[in-house]
Formats: C-alpha cells, structure tokens, sequence
C-alpha cells in the first residue's frame, strides 16, 4: 500500500484527473443503463430539442427522448467496443512485437512485412472495406478497429524489445542459459510496460475518434442502438436551434480522449508506472 501510495503521489493532478474522466466512462459502461433515468428509446416529451433542465439536463433529442438516457445507455458501445479493440490492438502488437525482438531473423522479417503492407492502408479506407464487406454488427466493428491499430502497436512494441534486448542485462540472462519465455517475461516485458501503456492510450483514443467517424457517416453501430457519434448525426438539425442535444455526445466524445490523452501524459514515464531495469544483473 505504501508502495502505491508513492507512486500515485508522484502523479501529476492532471494525469489523476484525466484517469478519473476514464474510469467514471468505463464505469458508465458497466452500469450506464442502470443509472440513467429513462430506457434509450423512450419518449418522455412531445416537444423535441428542449433545452437543458432540471428534469432533462442533457435536453431532449428529435423525437423527444431523455439525452442524459441516451448518451449513459451509449458509453457502452463507443467506451466498450474501442476499450476491446484497444486490447485486441496492444495486445496482438505486444505479443508480436516482443516476439520478433526476440526471434529475430526469417520470423521478424516476415512479421515486420506483413504488418507493413497492412498499415500503408489508410485507415478508414479500410474500414469502410471491411464494413462493405461485412457489415457494422458490434464483433465485425471491434475486430475491424483492433486490425487497423495492431500494426502500429508492433512497431511501438518491437522498437522497445529490441532496445531492451541489447541491453548488458538481457545478455546475463542469455549467459545464464535462460529460455526465451523467462528473459521475455523478466527481463523485457517489466522495462517498456509505461511505453507500451502510454500506447495503448493512444490506440484506444484513434479507436474513439475512428468510430465515432464512422457512425457519424451512418457506418457504425446501427438503430435502435446508438453510440456517441450516431447521436451526433441524428440531431443534427438541432444545431441550429442551439439545442444541447447535438453539442452532448460531442463533448463526451470530448471529455473521453481529453481525460485519456492526460493520463498518458501523466503514466507515459517509466517512473510513474514503476518501470524498472533489473540492476542485480548489470551495473
């Protein structure tokens, strides 16, 4: 507990407040429908795009419906799939990644250009393939993003293994006749465990932003259900009337990348995040 307490204290307010904004959304994902006032489709008004109140502090949408409802009910589609697409992303790319450090040779060679082939196709080009190909249901959306970020995540990932790997350190283990699964597990993986986070960081908040593209273009995730970028789109026509139904998913599209892109700032350093070096082994 000391231990934590340390390392929490050696985090700026800012990091502290931004893993705050994070977790209240992944919170939101968990328990959004619980929490909100109303069921997502229900029509608690006959007149639309009210203005924020006591009773609908997020307003009403186009058809009447409870703003505040809609946008917790949508936390876990655009939090929850791109928090899963992350993963996918980060952790093929770890895996990958450390394991061509490693291996090196015909192995790194091959992984290196396959990965390069993928990632020198934009982005959402690609998305839009695969949504053509396969549809927008939520399995097809989440494997579609975590393929376009794993690319990137390798490259984060292989970079560091191999500066790790040559350190005096890694070449002891090797000495000592340590396998491969030992001088990754001990030696590599505990010294670039901050970068590699900081990464995932990034990869989950370009998750965000892509998705939320996508279903402002009507790609993404489809009626009845909603994410943060279809409840833009579909007020949009209160935009003009300045009703805060349109301006709400936009700032908790918002709130969600500010809040992560702090925390990376504040957990990307190896100190933060009790990066270490393993010293018994070299000076």
């Amino acid at each position: 507990m000391k231990l934590l307490a340390s390392r929490l204290r050696r985090i700026p307010i800012g990091g502290l407040f931004g893993g705050a904004i994070v977790l209240f959304w992944i919170a939101m994902v968990l328990l959004g429908a619980r929490v909100a006032p109303h069921d997502a489709g229900e029509i608690v008004d006959m007149d639309v795009f009210l203005p924020a109140s006591a009773q609908f502090p997020f307003g009403t949408d186009y058809l009447g419906r409870d703003m505040l409802s809609r946008v917790l009910h949508g936390a876990r589609y655009t939090v929850g799939i791109a928090l899963a697409a992350a993963l996918i992303a980060s952790g093929s790319g770890l895996i990958l990644g450390m394991v061509a450090a490693v291996r090196r040779g015909w192995l790194d060679a091959v992984l290196s250009r396959a990965l390069d082939t993928l990632i020198s196709i934009p982005s959402k080009m690609f998305a839009l393939i695969v949504v053509a190909a396969f549809g927008s249901s939520i399995p097809v959306l989440v494997l579609m993003a975590g393929t376009i970020y794993t690319p990137g995540a390798y490259r984060i990932a292989r970079s560091l293994a191999v500066g790790v790997g040559a350190q005096d350190f890694v070449r002891v283990a090797e000495a000592r006749g340590e396998g491969t699964g030992f001088i990754v597990r001990e030696e590599i993986l505990p010294n670039i465990i901050g970068p590699v986070l900081a990464d995932f960081g990034l990869r989950f908040v370009f998750i965000v932003l892509l998705l939320a593209g996508m279903s402002f273009l009507g790609l993404g995730i489809q009626p009845p259900n909603a994410d943060w970028g279809s409840l833009v789109r579909e007020n949009m026509a209160g935009l003009y009337e300045g009703a805060p139904a349109v301006l709400m998913p936009a700032l908790a599209i918002a709130s969600l990348t500010i809040g992560m892109n702090l925390a990376i700032d504040a957990l990307g350093g190896r100190d933060a995040l009790g990066g270490r070096r393993r010293s018994g082994e070299a000076g």
